[in-house]
């Protein structure tokens, strides 16, 4: 299945120091509308066990929900930044620009990014999708509302979800519903699918869908194109595979007991991070179990249940 390998590795160059060159989408005064509410927040502070003068990176800034709080959590911490996705840098440079030169951005995916010598205090990595990415309807990753079939992390890149719903082979489609969707129906979707392709938009598809289903799926506990959805997503921007380029990187950019924490929300992630912390020979794994929200937080914020926070130190 290779259509879509190496369409993120042109990025690399791309990647660029935005708070020396912020692009003109930054310099709008409206406040861009991505907002990202830092989930297992109170964890990842004392779990990153933030030093005053400390650096840290931030490798999914997102709206900057979790760098606002390790900036304030000790005395002149600075932080690196990075996202491949334009809005939500926009937003970061909205939300933190009170922090001034304490926060650099970096353009481009996590698994590209040089540090070029320099080591850190700590490293999260937040693997959600970010609420407003679902919320922005024409990003097309929710089917919630009528949008195209797009779901680029990194809108400069090529590969939609539309390409691989409507090009894929029927062998294919089964196989990412089933490896990144865990999807049991897999085979009977894809042939459907295939059936009745082209499709053009997040809730034609998403009907299409419900429709293959039998009855007794078709209003479960989650719509039955959840899985479908979460399969295309993770395929379009490759999630695992950059994830593991990550993650067998990331132990060498940290300090003699500097700290990861890796914030993930579905099972296909949490097996890497945890298998990746364990098997990397310069870190001492400090969650034997992930640690999980609160009921309290998840009353508050419904979308931090599945999430699961696990913390390594450099030996």
């Amino acid at each position: 299945m290779n259509h879509h390998r190496g369409t993120q590795d042109t990025e690399v160059d791309r990647g660029v120091d935005l708070a020396l060159n912020p692009p003109d989408l930054l310099s709008s005064d409206s406040p861009p509308h991505f907002y990202h509410l830092p989930v297992l927040a109170q964890e990842v502070v004392e779990g990153l066990a933030i030093v005053p003068n400390g650096l840290y990176l931030d490798a999914t800034l997102g709206g900057g929900g979790h760098s606002r709080l390790i900036l304030q959590a000790a005395s002149n911490t600075r932080i690196i930044g990075i996202d491949q996705d334009e809005q939500a840098i926009a937003a970061a440079h909205h939300q933190l620009g009170e922090f001034g030169d304490r926060i650099q951005i970096w353009h481009g995916n996590f698994a590209d990014y040089d540090p070029k010598g320099q080591q850190f205090d700590g490293i999260l990595a937040d693997l959600g999708v970010s609420s407003a990415q679902f919320d922005i309807p024409e990003r097309g990753f929710s089917f919630r509302h009528t949008a195209p079939l797009d779901m680029r992390m990194d809108q400069q890149q090529e590969l939609t979800a539309a390409e691989v719903i409507n090009t894929w082979d029927e062998a294919e489609l089964a196989q990412i519903f089933f490896t990144y969707g865990e999807e049991r129906l897999s085979r009977k979707l894809a042939r459907r699918i295939v059936e009745q392709r082209p499709f053009h938009t997040t809730t034609e598809l998403a009907a299409a869908i419900a429709q293959a289903v039998p009855a007794k799926y078709r209003y479960g506990r989650i719509h039955p194109a959840t899985r479908v959805f979460q399969a295309l997503r993770i395929a379009v921007n490759q999630e695992l595979e950059v994830l593991e380029r990550f993650l067998r990187r990331a132990p060498d950019w940290l300090k003699p007991s500097g700290r990861i924490a890796v914030i993930s929300f579905h099972s296909l992630e949490d097996r890497i991070v945890k298998h990746s912390l364990r098997d990397a020979p310069q870190l001492q794994v400090l969650t034997k179990k992930p640690i999980l929200p609160t009921e309290t937080e998840i009353q508050q914020n419904v979308r931090s249940r599945s999430a699961k926070l696990r913390l390594g130190m450099r030996i």
